[in-house]
């Protein structure tokens, strides 16, 4: 039986980068709180392993809000920075609320302007054949007038194209020092799209967030070259077949949506109301919604591993006991540091049950796990920010100039957070 033609160009794509192991990173979305799980699970990695820099990858692939934090990423934007720039409460914050929770007012201008005239259509319906046509059906045409979306994404847009535009910096997927894909899903097809692939590379990074975040219900879709796309989530919940095409030897992805186990929570005393139907209908909307993207990742996960024998695919997500984060709305904002050290504590958690069997698979590619910082209980999200510092790479080590830039900015970084204290 012959080879997938994926599988093919990935082992093709690994003969060419022989050398040294290529390693790449899938983030799936979650709505901000998502990304910010996200910031944090990357920030316990980056403490807790040795002979990796995360801000330079081969190979990015981000869906929905995972696409801002591999869009950062690719961008040479440290878990560090991101958590001063899109959590802290400092002066350096620069995402508010108010960058995802714009109202959409030219959405609503534009469908409020065509309700005359569907008023007018549902009422000649009826009126020509009122037996045929019943009142609610004829009513039915008004749903045209319903927006398809009650946020502006254009503010999402405007604010990454103000963050990439910073020295160093590119919104333009051509001028990346590294791979980047976004994916999004066509409306009108309903089939995945690629952004950052040939012939999708034109597209502004910023636009494509736009795209892949663009939830239906609460963000309109977005218009790219006459098409219009929304949530890259729709068909697949990592997309990590993306990076695998591409060749990459381990593949390290962070899925931040799991479905909550109530009664296991229950038992173990983190949660004393054990039915979900209690909660209405946000939370059993919320719970089905997370069962079947996890579902489908779990069918994908266990794909990869016949189609892609030759990687490795490490998958990190929140534990299904974790009642705060479930709870949390996938908007929540307010809880933004509380999120992050979360999922900081449970990466940690995670790399230490299960170092038997990471070290060795991290071993192939030239990263150590830090047995002394997993070991140490009482090292919290405030000692990685703290310790931040250039990694020693191994195998994967930068040119000196480039190593020289890194060594300055995290420099940078500690004076700044000093003269933060001293203010």
């Amino acid at each position: 039986m012959p080879e997938p033609a994926a599988t093919v160009r990935a082992r093709r794509a690994r003969k060419r980068g022989r050398g040294r192991p290529r390693v790449g990173l899938a983030l799936a979305g979650g709505g901000p709180l998502g990304g910010i799980y996200e910031v944090g699970a990357l920030l316990a990695l980056t403490d807790s392993l040795d002979g990796i820099d995360f801000s330079d990858l081969d190979v990015y692939v981000g869906v929905s809000s995972g696409g801002f934090v591999a869009a950062a990423l690719a961008n040479g934007i440290s878990p560090t920075q991101m958590y001063r720039l899109f959590i802290d409460d400092g002066d350096d914050a620069a995402l508010t609320p108010q960058v995802f929770l714009r109202p959409a007012l030219s959405e609503f201008a534009q469908r409020a302007a065509s309700l005359p005239w569907l008023v007018a259509r549902a009422t000649l319906q009826w009126w020509r054949d009122p037996f045929r046509h019943g009142v609610m059906e004829s009513l039915a045409t008004l749903a045209h007038a319903v927006p398809t979306g009650m946020f502006d994404n254009r503010s999402i847009g405007d604010f990454l194209r103000c963050l990439f535009a910073a020295s160093g910096r590119t919104d333009d997927f051509r001028k990346l020092g590294r791979k980047l894909f976004l994916v999004a899903t066509n409306l009108d097809t309903g089939a995945s799209v690629t952004f950052g692939e040939s012939g999708r590379d034109h597209v502004p990074i910023s636009k494509a967030i736009e795209a892949s975040a663009a939830l239906p219900g609460l963000f309109p879709p977005v218009r790219i070259g006459g098409e219009y796309f929304v949530d890259g989530a729709l068909n697949k919940t990592l997309h990590a077949s993306v990076a695998l095409d591409e060749g990459v030897d381990l593949l390290l992805c962070v899925n931040p949506l799991v479905p909550f186990d109530a009664s296991g929570a229950g038992r173990n005393g983190h949660l004393t109301v054990k039915k979900l139907s209690q909660g209405g209908l946000p939370i059993v909307l919320s719970q089905t919604f997370r069962a079947i993207i996890h579902s489908r990742m779990k069918v994908g996960m266990d794909k990869y591993k016949r189609q892609y024998p030759d990687a490795d695919v490490v998958l990190f997500e929140p534990d299904r006991e974790d009642a705060d984060m479930f709870f949390a709305s996938i908007f929540s904002y307010a809880q933004r540091k509380r999120i992050c050290d979360a999922a900081y504590r449970k990466t940690r958690q995670n790399l230490a049950d299960r170092a038997g069997i990471l070290g060795p698979q991290l071993a192939k590619h030239g990263i150590a796990l830090r047995p002394d910082r997993l070991a140490d209980r009482r090292r919290h999200l405030t000692d990685a920010l703290t310790d931040a510092r250039p990694l020693h790479v191994g195998k994967r080590r930068r040119s000196e100039v480039r190593q020289t830039t890194r060594d300055l900015a995290h420099t940078l970084d500690h004076l700044e957070r000093w003269l933060a204290g001293a203010r």
